[in-house]
């Protein structure tokens, strides 16, 4: 058992899987309630979801120092990355990973017709890079929250304007309803609301007890606040999903195989690209996070709208939360335990060491 680790720290998996089967249940045992709280939505934006969402990355928009944003031009390589492996890379990878496995390695499992669908979900989840739970990821693993949110707030910019046209030109989609509407909404609510509340709450905390306080007592005491709004954030979306998730066994593990393979070949492009770059770690990890994840709540809407809740494109899409944070976790372990080869580490990991601005191995 590691010391110094929380309870939610040592066993964040085992929590995960629980919260996951236990909303699942949920969703199974009271189809009443998850159809009231369905309803509680802004042009499908899930409501329940972003309040949720908010418990979770509150603590990390609290740490946000609007101050230093200026100073991440200084530093525009990890800000490429992003937008390279975003953008000119992981739809089309998305894409053509989906059609190799939907379509032809599981040609004898899956319908012609229903390997269309699990495609159009995919490329909705590969076409939407994270925006929301990356926050949490770029916490975990140590990364710089002001990069972080200058790398994301460039993405909601990219999302409102090539979300659609990458989608529509991948599924070849003549007549495709462009949801500008969830996108802008899911921006609004899954980032800016929760960014004014951070620094609503940074002004008053540093006004009122200090910036010290803040940093060496607040932060602190708030990191098992950001796990507790993870797991409550799981509970809720697989409320939803639940009766779907299991009455389908056998096409979520089909559907599994490629995203998480699509996962790890993303992060793997950008930990490469960021360490060939020689990107200081703080401000790599959350660059090769944010491609590697997706914002899985702007692609479940989406393809709610264009094929129906019970389509299988939705289902793929409900897949990818199921992926996500498992697979996430891994990543954030792997990024950690590999700081040593980015420059200017400094997570107080055994690995890592600042030399002269370098890092060595210990």
């Amino acid at each position: 058992m590691k010391k110094g680790l929380s309870i939610f720290d040592r066993y964040l998996s085992i929590w995960v899987a629980v919260c996951m089967i236990f909303g699942a249940i949920l969703g199974i045992k009271f189809p009443g309630a998850v159809s009231a709280l369905s309803k509680l939505s802004i042009a499908h934006v899930s409501i329940p979801i972003a309040i949720v969402l908010w418990i979770m990355i509150f603590p990390m928009m609290v740490q946000i120092d609007f101050s230093k944003l200026k100073d991440v031009r200084e530093h525009p390589k990890a800000l490429w990355i992003t937008l390279v492996v975003n953008w000119l890379i992981k739809p089309f990878t998305m894409f053509f990973i989906a059609v190799l496995f939907f379509r032809y390695i599981f040609s004898s499992f899956i319908e012609p017709n229903i390997a269309s669908s699990y495609i159009a979900g995919a490329v909705l989840l590969g076409a939407a890079p994270c925006t929301a739970m990356v926050f949490v990821w770029s916490y975990l693993s140590g990364g710089d929250p002001n990069y972080t949110l200058v790398q994301v707030a460039v993405n909601d910019l990219v999302v409102i304007a090539a979300y659609a046209p990458i989608v529509k030109f991948l599924l070849g989609l003549n007549k495709m309803v462009i949801p500008y509407s969830t996108v802008f909404y899911s921006v609004i609510i899954y980032v800016l609301i929760p960014v004014l509340l951070g620094y609503a709450f940074r002004k008053h905390f540093i006004r009122s007890r200090g910036k010290e306080w803040l940093t060496n007592v607040f932060v602190k005491k708030m990191k098992n606040v950001t796990i507790i709004g993870l797991l409550a954030t799981l509970i809720v979306i697989f409320m939803f999903q639940g009766k779907t998730i299991f009455s389908n066994p056998i096409a979520i593990i089909l559907i599994m195989i490629p995203l998480i393979i699509q996962t790890y070949l993303i992060f793997s492009i950008g930990f490469a690209m960021a360490k060939g770059l020689r990107v200081r770690y703080a401000l790599a990890a959350p660059a090769t996070m944010i491609g590697a994840s997706n914002f899985f709540e702007l692609s479940v809407a989406t393809a709610v709208i264009l094929f129906g809740l019970g389509s299988p494109a939705t289902l793929a899409t409900v897949v990818g939360v199921l992926v996500e944070v498992p697979v996430m976790l891994s990543l954030v372990n792997i990024v950690k335990k590999k700081c040593y080869l980015f420059k200017k580490c400094d997570l107080g990991l055994p690995q890592c060491k600042i030399s002269s601005g370098e890092v060595n191995l210990q």
